[in-house]
């Protein structure tokens, strides 16, 4: 028997989630250091993971099989393809960051306090999320897939709920109050979602009697198993309905505007640059492949929507006055570039929306932790308390610049190279569509390029006069991503190599081909 690298991959975060709770209340320090190295270590595994998969290879690779739930067909399967194996390693890359920029977040308030703030319990609920994200990407039963998509919800329901930001804690009921709400907003519209999905995952189980999807797949494609058109439709429906409110799409994205602007900044990166993209994996994975019909008669609505969330999310990103909830809007509207791309039906959209999964995690994570870390200086998130930061905090102002210029797809930073295939792929067979969502572009740079001016130019205000620059811990954080935005800006190949036969493969699965230039090339 093979060594079980992906059962090693999620099991790993678990047992240190167990481990890092288990620590001595005194011992906050050790709870740290534990939970970094832990997710080093995942992180080692998933690199494994990448090495070994082989893009040329079997579409689903390092499987693992084993019975389960037998009487009801459930079984504990494992499997990554492309799609998932970068997702993957997307997400063990960023907890470590996650980690140290969150190092000081659930330290006592004061010396003494009787406030006890439980640090043990922030970093293992962190290492809790990663393990139950990885294991939603590996998951090929579909069973075993929704019970993970549903229980990472309650570990990030006590991380957003319980800790917030320590410049509105001090006594702020009002504070208090607002995290609470934005976590049960969070935490209801996650359930509504995942109820109406188990409905369908039910009824999935009465049409096909089991939950493998390699199985299910392989019964479409051969006319072993035939869905009702009316049937395949709503089954399609109570999956995507959970996956949008995941994603989030428009309108069903209220959520997330609340959650990030009330957590911590390392938490609203897990929040977007993490836990989201298993909504717009899910779309990728089980939408198209076990409902390609319905798919593909969802289509013009989905885009449609998707539209919406781009323009619209865009929009209220230019008119907040908040830092952490422009980010917020400026995800959503990414984001609906994502479910473009993915619907467009296209090689090059769905290479766009696979790599824009990865690209928004990193740009996504560079600018809201650099945003942390000047909001925790200032101590206040809005954008008027600021002016003139780069003139006493210059590093810390280059590195949000780089952040926000990568959030706008600045060609040569990595979001611009997904942000341009899934346009291309886009224009190529819905030319309207395409020309609609390249406004978002425009927006995009309204509302990063305003940002930059109004909190790093103009006269420094007296209240941000002995900022300090950022600290070693800080640019060990920041560093590597704006290191990887930049190469993967420059060099995409090694995320489109992994992800490409993939996304052929989804393609064959809905029975969609790229549409030919509608001009043939002169001779």
């Amino acid at each position: 028997m093979s060594f079980p690298l992906l059962t090693a991959t999620a099991a790993l975060p678990a047992l240190g989630a167990v481990a890092t709770a288990a620590v001595p209340a005194a011992r906050r320090t050790a709870a740290k250091w534990l939970a970094l190295l832990v997710s080093l270590a995942t992180l080692a595994l998933a690199v494994t993971t990448l090495v070994r998969f082989d893009p040329g290879g079997d579409r689903y690779q390092l499987t693992e099989s084993h019975p389960w739930i037998a009487a009801f067909g459930v079984r504990y399967e494992l499997g990554v393809d492309g799609i998932a194996v970068a997702l993957l390693a997307l997400t063990a890359l960023l907890i470590p960051f996650v980690i140290l920029a969150g190092w000081h977040d659930a330290d006592p308030l004061e010396t003494g306090s009787k406030r006890w703030r439980p640090t043990q319990g922030f970093f293992a609920l962190i290492l809790a999320v990663e393990a139950m994200v990885i294991i939603s990407f590996e998951a090929t039963d579909v069973f075993l897939f929704y019970i993970f998509f549903e229980a990472m919800l309650i570990p990030m329901y006590f991380l957003i709920g319980g800790f917030g930001d320590r410049a509105h804690e001090h006594g702020d009921e009002a504070a208090a109050t607002q995290r609470s709400y934005a976590a049960v907003k969070f935490l209801l519209y996650n359930l509504v979602g995942g109820l109406i999905m188990l409905a369908a995952v039910i009824g999935l189980y009465v049409v096909a009697g089991n939950f493998s999807l390699a199985e299910i797949a392989q019964a479409r494609a051969n006319g072993s198993l035939h869905m009702a058109t009316n049937t395949e439709r709503w089954l399609f429906l109570g999956f995507f309905f959970a996956f949008a409110v995941k994603a989030p799409l428009w309108p069903l994205h209220t959520w997330l505007p609340n959650a990030m602007g009330e957590a911590t900044a390392p938490v609203a990166v897990l929040i977007t640059a993490v836990v989201d993209k298993v909504g717009t994996f899910a779309m990728l994975r089980f939408c198209l492949q076990l409902f390609p019909e319905a798919s593909k008669w969802a289509t013009p609505v989905i885009l449609v929507l998707a539209v919406i969330s781009i323009i619209y999310g865009a929009l209220l990103a230019v008119g907040q006055r908040d830092i952490k909830r422009l980010v917020a809007y400026a995800s959503i509207s990414h984001f609906g570039f994502i479910i473009l791309g993915i619907f467009a039906m296209t090689s090059q959209g769905q290479s766009g929306a696979t790599l824009y999964m990865v690209n928004h995690g990193i740009s996504t994570a560079a600018l809201m932790l650099v945003a942390g870390f000047l909001i925790s200086r200032r101590g206040s998130r809005l954008i008027a308390d600021y002016g003139g930061v780069q003139k006493v905090a210059p590093v810390l102002a280059g590195t949000f610049l780089i952040g926000g210029l990568a959030t706008l797809s600045l060609p040569g930073l990595a979001p611009f190279v997904s942000e341009f295939l899934v346009l291309v792929g886009t224009f190529s067979r819905y030319p309207a569509i395409g020309i609609i969502a390249t406004f978002g572009i425009v927006l995009a740079a309204l509302y990063t390029l305003v940002l930059y001016q109004r909190t790093m130019t103009g006269p420094v205000k007296p209240e941000v006069a002995t900022m300090p620059d950022l600290r070693p811990r800080e640019l060990l954080v920041v560093a590597p991503l704006i290191v990887l935005l930049i190469f993967l800006g420059v060099y995409p190949k090694p995320v489109t190599d992994i992800v490409n036969p993939s996304v052929k493969q989804t393609l064959s699965d809905v029975h969609k081909k790229d549409p030919k230039p509608s001009v043939e090339a002169a001779k």
